[in-house]
């Protein structure tokens, strides 16, 4: 099975290490990779799952994502470090040899972090195994002589000779209809397909509810199969909730990184309040992105794998709540917005989640975007939005709790 191929698993493979670690975490700030505590009264990792050795006391959407680090890193899925059938009756507490490899070389790299630099995730598991259990020790040929992939800094320095950050922001709010009709945009609601990473659940239907300044939901329900049960994100503009009935735990409350990604979620729904969300604001050098296909269907937004025309961006990096580090993606002809990647804080690096934006309509004068992946750890959701209805009344319940699947 292919690296890639794996990957399609990744939904059920964010546990595929719950119990390696074996070393203690201190929280620092997020450009360091680490997370403040969770609050007293959510349940910690350690609380919700068996034999956790270390990660103790820390959000379990944190902890969760965690996992899904690890199985990225070393291009694994659970099976290959959980005894047990999997997915179907795994034992995820029982220790395994490669549980106690990963919780040697855990420790390895945060003594060379601590020794090294001053205790920040500079090394990290990925920066040895890029999708490998084993890590290669020569370069190939082809690398020395060819041109190596660009892979940008996740925290980006300030590029002389660029535009500054209001004046790119600036140009985002005008082409989106201008300040005073972005103010005026109080509620929204869309509907339309989703489809997860591989072309799975294609044809499920999504809504999406966002109320301003900063309460968001998304309901991604799959009619044509009664079991699965439905994919929910919401935020309330204080607590946040994700329920996936198909990975390990169905549902959960958002305590860490994830609380916060759903706020900045939420605010820059209603875009208008862009230069308040984000704090120390920095440009960061030009690059060129394959942008969402621009009238794509559901079906056309995954078969292409996020692969559309290439554009030139000019990129504007900030921070968000606690930290938060957020990056965001203008295209440089138009404006528009057409990616956001966030990072969250883990114990072992730091945890993306990139949101791209496409397919821009114009309603009630205001543009939004009909097009959306949302790719994260746990796989990517396609979306694409058929109707979107603006400034309409909203019950408070659809950003609270999600209702259990019927």
């Amino acid at each position: 099975m292919s690296v890639w191929q794996k990957h399609v698993m990744l939904g059920v493979a964010v546990v595929t290490v719950a119990v390696l670690l074996g070393l203690a975490w201190t929280s620092q700030a997020v450009e360091q990779g680490g997370r403040v505590a969770s609050p007293a009264s959510a349940p910690t990792s350690d609380q919700v799952f068996k034999n956790v050795q270390a990660l103790k006391g820390i959000p379990v959407d944190d902890f969760m994502a965690t996992m899904g680090i690890m199985s990225a890193a070393l291009g694994f899925d659970c099976g290959e470090c959980h005894v047990g059938p999997v997915p179907s009756a795994p034992v995820w507490e029982a220790d395994t040899p490669r549980k106690r490899t990963a919780r040697r070389m855990v420790e390895m790299v945060t003594t060379i972090n601590r020794s090294n630099f001053g205790g920040r995730q500079v090394v990290t598991c990925w920066t040895c195994h890029r999708g490998r259990q084993q890590p290669l020790v020569t370069p190939p040929m082809e690398f020395v002589y060819g041109t190596p992939p660009y892979e940008t800094d996740d925290v980006m320095t300030p590029t002389p000779g660029q535009p500054s950050a209001d004046q790119i922001l600036d140009k985002y709010i005008e082409a989106l209809g201008g300040a005073s009709r972005l103010a005026a945009l109080t509620s929204y609601v869309g509907t339309g397909t989703a489809a997860r990473h591989g072309g799975f659940g294609g044809g499920a239907q999504v809504q999406l509810f966002a109320k301003a300044p900063d309460q968001r939901t998304m309901i991604i329900e799959f009619k044509d199969t009664s079991t699965r049960g439905n994919i929910t994100r919401s935020y309330d503009g204080r607590a946040g909730w994700l329920r996936t009935p198909l990975s390990v735990l169905e549902e959960y409350e958002l305590t860490g990184s994830e609380l916060d990604g759903a706020r900045v979620d939420a605010q820059l729904s209603f875009p208008g309040q862009i230069k308040q969300i984000l704090t120390n604001l920095r440009v960061g050098p030009p690059t060129a992105i394959s942008d969402l296909p621009a009238t794509a269907s559901q079906s056309s937004v995954q078969s292409t794998a996020m692969v559309g025309q290439d554009r030139e961006v000019q990129v504007v990096q900030g921070n968000g709540p606690r930290g938060l580090l957020v990056t965001l993606y203008f295209d440089k002809e138009s404006g528009l917005l057409l990616r956001m990647v966030r990072y969250g804080g883990s114990p072992i690096g730091r945890l993306p989640t990139q949101i791209d934006y496409g397919d821009y309509r114009e309603v009630s004068g205001v543009k939004l975007p009909f097009g959306m992946s949302f790719t994260w750890l746990d796989g990517r959701d396609a979306i694409q939005l058929n109707e979107v209805q603006t400034n309409v009344s909203i019950d408070p319940a659809k950003f609270g709790r999600p209702a259990t699947s019927k």
